[in-house]
């Protein structure tokens, strides 16, 4: 089945990286000479994703600036003769068909989920998650719509996380069908215990899902930190309907993670042609006073 409706929930107040988030989305935080909204953005395109609706919140304006034609700039750029820069910064403006909602109330990524309802309608849609920037040979968001509707209604991208973290993240079921796709008929959101634990396997930041979640998402009362869990409804179609696992391939950075950031700005600076060989040399020299 063709998707070509994607879903960027954006609307996170970002605190674990405070106090740079105070005027600056997460989403908005660089990665070379990128945002890592359009990391995300260019992910979804890449797997044939038309139509983006990017969930917001006030103070987020930037975000839609990005994406926005910027005469202005193009006027500078064109006089100036910088054909490649102004091809670079026309293109960000033509990536899909935009829009953007605002999330006015923070009750978790369900309900943010739940403001796209009109916008899906009856078609099934990828969800990216705004501050999760995965770099893999084939987009993360593909593999997964390449597996839609094989085993179960849904699929969630997984990684194994480590027994000490797995109380931060949900917790799968989940039985191995071949290679690195998976049955998952449970779920548990962030577990406390260790009998809540139902595997070290957990959902990172992609999913595609039927348009049914949003009716699920009307009644699923509030969960985890008071707020409506987008888990907490996919559960309810993996014990019934069962939906698909899979495993991607790829590197994820966690944009909302300070050594998340880090991370992503020297591994993605040490594949970037303009910086990779300054940075391979400062990093060596680096490592010598350590």
């Amino acid at each position: 089945m063709k998707i070509t409706k994607a879903v960027i929930p954006a609307a996170g107040l970002g605190t674990r990286v405070l106090p740079a988030t105070k005027n600056m989305p997460k989403e908005m935080f660089p990665v070379v000479d990128k945002p890592t909204i359009q990391y995300i953005v260019e992910e979804a395109v890449a797997a044939g994703i038309t139509d983006i609706l990017i969930i917001t919140n006030r103070g987020k304006s930037l975000i839609a600036d990005h994406f926005d034609a910027s005469p202005e700039l193009e006027a500078i750029l064109e006089k100036s003769g910088k054909t490649d820069l102004l091809n670079t910064v026309r293109e960000i403006s033509n990536l899909a068909n935009i829009t953007f909602i605002r999330q006015k109330e923070m009750k978790g990524l369900g309900h943010a989920v739940l403001k796209a309802k009109s916008f899906v309608g009856n078609e099934p849609f990828a969800v990216l998650y705004g501050d999760g920037v995965i770099i893999s040979k084939t987009p993360a968001i593909k593999q997964l719509i390449d597996c839609y509707g094989e085993y179960g209604e849904g699929v969630v991208g997984v990684k194994k996380v480590l027994e000490k973290d797995i109380h931060k993240y949900g917790s799968l079921k989940v039985e191995n069908l071949h290679d690195n796709v998976f049955k998952c008929t449970d779920m548990k959101e962030k577990p406390q215990t260790k009998e809540e634990v139902l595997s070290l396997y957990s959902i990172l930041d992609r999913c595609v899902l039927p348009p049914e979640i949003c009716d699920i998402l009307e009644h699923t009362k509030p969960g985890i930190g008071g707020e409506i869990q987008l888990t907490d409804a996919m559960r309810e179609i993996a014990v019934t309907k069962g939906m698909t696992a899979v495993e991607f391939e790829g590197t994820r950075y966690d944009m909302g993670n300070k050594f998340g950031i880090l991370q992503a700005q020297i591994e993605v600076g040490l594949t970037h042609p303009e910086t990779s060989e300054l940075l391979k040399n400062y990093i060596k020299n680096l490592a010598k006073t350590l």
